[in-house]
């Protein structure tokens, strides 16, 4: 005998299904878009390349955003848009293309700026958000998503400091309606700078606040920016599991006073479990495991891994621009909106001169 749950959860399931097929198709529509633009020269000098396919499916995603609100079909294909699933498969994938042998001495350059720029950022813009009187739940949640890596550290420092809902949409969607243009602006910014790669990327690691839109960022300027670019992220977001405990120690024995202590269990449940993903995928192509990716026919498994890759941060970015909620940036008022850009020029600017300094001065790749 059928109860009423059973056709509502298969209703649920239906439309989850159909937005997740909405994503794949306007994943596709921004490859095709990519391509038609790719050769083509554009005004003030940019290279068509600089837009490249992350900037086309965020696009494409806020028209389709839009377009399912007027036509209120967003709330039932919602569920089918999952940002953080298809980022960290693109991430844990990204991994079988870094050789740790090769990019060990940036390994320690990236883990040097990770505890600068997360240290000053961090305590930067906690400061600025209490000068503005922000929430101390919102200021934690700000501070971790832009001296981190976006989206990933806020959900992480929400479920910390037990954040309010609409604090973490707001946060998440300030954080991709900056990153998207500083995906794009970051590479030509480098390349009037005549920034070496190395030193590109760690700048794009170290200041875009998405790890997808760091990666679009080093695709951008070159290979071995993204690289660089890659590994100064993925040293910051190792650093969000320690984040998240102090956060929980501190708001528990300190905000809230409650005199409690996270487990280790919580901990665990709080550490990004997709980082030892990427690791444990480097290490299998540090290792030979993994061949290197060919670069004519016939290709191999390597280059079906690339392939994912790219088509996971495709479908990433897709769902970053049916995230976006303007409503709920304007519930939350201006003040939270003007700390988050005057730590986004703070961090830009740190960042380039720890990013020349480590990889252009103290540790440059010859």
């Amino acid at each position: 005998m059928t109860t009423q749950t059973e056709p509502r959860q298969i209703t649920r399931w239906v439309w989850t299904i159909a937005g997740l097929g909405l994503v794949i198709v306007l994943a596709f529509a921004a490859r095709w878009i990519k391509l038609q633009v790719y050769s083509t020269p554009l005004p003030f000098g940019i290279p068509g390349k600089a837009l490249e396919f992350p900037l086309w499916a965020a696009l494409l995603g806020l028209i389709a955003n839009g377009t399912l609100k007027i036509l209120r079909l967003y709330d039932p294909l919602r569920p089918g848009f999952r940002t953080e699933l298809f980022l960290k498969v693109g991430l844990v994938l990204l991994g079988a293309t870094i050789n740790f042998r090769d990019m060990a001495r940036q390994g320690w350059g990236a883990l040097i700026q990770a505890v600068v720029m997360i240290t000053a950022v961090y305590f930067f813009c906690w400061w600025l958000a209490g000068k503005f009187h922000l929430a101390n739940t919102l200021r934690a949640v700000m501070a971790t998503a832009v001296s981190i890596c976006g989206v990933s550290a806020a959900i992480a420092a929400a479920g910390s400091v037990q954040a309010k809902k609409q604090e973490i949409t707001y946060i998440t969607t300030l954080v991709i309606l900056v990153a998207l243009p500083m995906m794009v602006l970051t590479p030509i910014l480098a390349g009037w700078m005549n920034l070496p790669e190395t030193v590109a990327g760690a700048w794009f690691g170290g200041n875009v606040d998405t790890t997808a839109a760091v990666v679009g960022a080093g695709t951008i300027y070159g290979k071995e920016a993204q690289a660089t670019a890659t590994i100064v992220k993925s040293a910051q977001n190792a650093f969000i599991g320690v984040v998240a405990f102090l956060l929980a120690l501190y708001f528990t024995t300190v905000v809230e006073k409650k005199g409690q202590r996270p487990s280790a269990l919580m901990m665990w449940q709080r550490f990004p479990k997709f980082v030892l993903g990427f690791i444990a995928a480097s290490l299998l192509f540090t290792l030979g495991v993994i061949p290197a990716a060919a670069k004519e026919a016939p290709f191999n498994a390597a280059n079906a891994i690339v392939a994912m890759k790219d088509w996971a941060f495709c479908l990433a970015f897709v769902s970053m621009g049916l995230d976006v909620s303007l409503t709920d940036l304007k519930k939350m008022g201006w003040s939270p909106l003007v700390v988050y850009l005057i730590v986004t020029v703070f961090n830009t600017l740190l960042a380039l001169g720890v990013a020349w300094l480590i990889f252009g001065v103290l540790m440059p790749v010859k």
